[in-house]
């Protein structure tokens, strides 16, 4: 019935068997932290070609043949160079552009005078298994009366996860914002399936019943819309969370791909700070952890301030059931730093919770590095310490990309006016995911920071008119259009996004700046007034009046707002020392000296770094 799943079934007879075959001869293909090396040489991430040069390609692959153990400086150079004499530092900068254009820093260990070690989990498999990854979309459930309204989309992503976690190399899970973008459209599942090119996609529906829930999951094969096969289950109204468990259990017995039939227990699937469970923490109580952690995700992902202090509400509650719930700390942290990026919470605030929020977790591998990028995050734009950042960032470098882990990263680029990386990250990210409304507005305001206008002007507009109901891609657009000659176009999208979210600051900010560029400087002046009266009660990000404050030709006062955004630790101060609209403030040495600050940042890391 499913012919390249039965025979991808074959592929994987023994997909435990330990690394150490060697691959002089190509032999072997070899999956890794995301990765997939094919005999021939092509190497795969997510099911996207991965360009590396001759030499760092034959690295890696003794590396990989060698996984868990050291690799002598003189094999590397006799595996690389045979007997042609090379400089001695030959091996050392191979190594490192391999990392660095790999991002595995912390898959490749230097052993001290030893030679190098690939410490990432390798899984060989015997030649003849070339195929490439199923590309499977996973679409939101839909729910019925009675059926808690997170717990379609909960279902999809965990159960998304949880293949991506298990079997990344056999099966490539589409991204989520792409399939969740594109079913908020209205395409139904074979459309969601044609427009992202997959192979199949797995749909269902809920329904309330007395005492149970009932789910009906349909896999759909994309080439001809074919149903192949249905599976209807039942599990008890009071254990939601076993739904996704149920299904990934039957998933993985229709693929017939080589991973457990049936998930280990909740508590053993859920990550948690260490290997052993509280025997105080109940099951009963990790199960309604869980189910709140699903429902603290559902609320907060838009940008609605009151959803997304529900969501904080909820993880904090799930943490307290359950401290050892290491995703509900994940998420927190995540939360956090998307409150200041709002200006929902002050900084100082985020950043306090969210590390009494990592406090507990002392061992940041698997599932636990993806609390690093918050944290990193954080270290840069709150304690303006970019050596604990980075280092942050390089420990978790090796993880796929996510919505919250590209986020923190091109932030993070942006900010430190890395414009190339943030632009080469992003259009990476959009080739797995590419229908993604913040990866796209994000590349236009990117663009824009980097000084190509026309090219951000396009983009801005592109993200806008697919995205037309995304708050993101309309407040990016604002302000690009009202810099590049549609200041009309511009104050009516941020009229709309200030109603639609009147406690977003930004939207006020970008409100008032196209409006002084349509001409109209009394009503940008009053928008202006409502930020300062709103400012005096909580706190507001006002940054990005400095340009609005230009504008009506009051450098003082744009120099007054970055000085006191600079004060507060604003997450939005240094990318806006960047931003284009703020040019004619070079002049000024209060302004040249706020450029210092970053020089000065980069600076001390580069020394904190470098007596390590």
């Amino acid at each position: 019935m499913l012919d390249r799943m039965n025979e991808s079934s074959e592929e994987l007879a023994n997909p435990e068997e330990p690394a150490g075959v060697s691959l002089g001869t190509g032999e072997c293909a070899f999956s890794f932290a995301g990765f997939r090396l094919e005999p021939d040489g092509t190497l795969l991430r997510c099911g996207t070609i991965v360009h590396l040069p001759p030499k760092e390609l034959a690295a890696l692959r003794l590396l990989l043949a060698h996984a868990g153990q050291i690799v002598s400086i003189s094999q590397m150079r006799k595996a690389l160079w045979a007997e042609i004499h090379v400089s001695a530092d030959s091996v050392t900068k191979c190594i490192s552009s391999l990392r660095a254009r790999l991002k595995l820093e912390d898959c490749i260990q230097t052993v001290y005078k030893r030679g190098y070690r690939f410490s990432a989990r390798v899984v060989p498999e015997a030649a003849g298994s070339g195929r490439p990854p199923l590309r499977i979309a996973i679409s939101p459930f839909t729910t019925g009366p009675g059926v808690a309204q997170h717990l379609g989309p909960a279902v999809s992503e965990e159960t998304a996860a949880q293949l991506i976690h298990d079997q990344q190399h056999m099966i490539s899970v589409l991204a989520q914002d792409s399939v969740f973008s594109l079913a908020r459209r209205g395409l139904n599942a074979h459309e969601i399936g044609v427009a992202l090119k997959a192979d199949f996609v797995l749909t269902g529906r809920m329904r309330a019943l007395p005492s149970h829930i009932r789910m009906v999951a349909d896999l759909i094969r994309v080439r001809d819309g074919v149903q192949v096969w249905t599976e209807d289950m039942l599990v008890d109204r009071s254990v939601p969370a076993g739904l996704e468990k149920e299904l990934a259990s039957r998933l993985n017995f229709r693929l017939g791909v080589a991973i457990p039939a049936s998930l280990p227990p909740l508590e053993a699937r859920v990550p948690s700070i260490t290997a052993e469970v509280d025997p105080v923490i109940q099951i009963t109580h990790r199960v309604q952890a869980y189910e709140i952690l699903q429902k603290a995700r559902h609320e907060w992902r838009g940008l609605q301030s009151h959803r997304t202090w529900e969501g904080l509400d909820h993880l904090q509650r799930a943490i307290d059931l359950d401290p050892a719930l290491t995703a509900a700390r994940v998420e927190l942290a995540n939360l956090c730093v998307a409150q200041a990026v709002y200006g929902y919470m002050a900084p100082g605030q985020a950043a306090a919770t969210a590390r009494r929020a990592a406090e507990p977790i002392t061992d940041f591998s698997g599932r636990n590095a993806e609390i690093l990028p918050a944290l990193g995050w954080i270290s840069f734009h709150y304690d303006r310490d970019l050596a604990a950042a980075l280092k942050s960032f390089t420990l978790s470098a090796h993880l796929p990309h996510d919505p919250w882990i590209t986020r923190a990263r091109s932030f993070f680029a942006l900010s430190r006016h890395r414009f190339a990386q943030a632009e080469d990250l992003l259009r990476e990210a959009i080739g797995l995911d590419p229908f993604s409304p913040w990866l796209q507005s994000r590349l236009a305001w990117t663009l824009h920071l980097g000084g190509k206008a026309e090219e951000s002007f396009r983009q801005a507009r592109y993200a806008v008119e697919q995205f037309p109901e995304d708050a993101v891609a309309c407040f990016y657009a604002s302000i690009i259009l009202a810099c590049n000659r549609e200041a009309k176009r511009a104050t009516a999208l941020a009229q709309d996004l200030q109603a639609r979210l009147p406690h977003f600051g930004p939207a006020l900010a970008a409100h008032a700046y196209a409006l002084a560029r349509d001409g109209r400087p009394s009503e940008a002046r009053s928008v202006l007034e409502q930020m300062e009266w709103r400012a005096r009660e909580r706190f507001v990000i006002t940054g990005f009046n400095a340009a609005v404050y230009l504008e009506l030709g009051a450098p003082d006062e744009a120099l007054k707002v970055l000085e006191a955004s600079m004060q507060q630790r604003c997450p939005w101060f240094f990318q806006l020392l960047a931003d284009p609209r703020l040019a004619p403030l070079q002049e000024y040495p209060e302004f040249r000296q706020m450029h210092a600050l970053l020089t000065r940042m980069e600076a001390e890391a580069a020394n904190a770094l470098e007596s390590e």
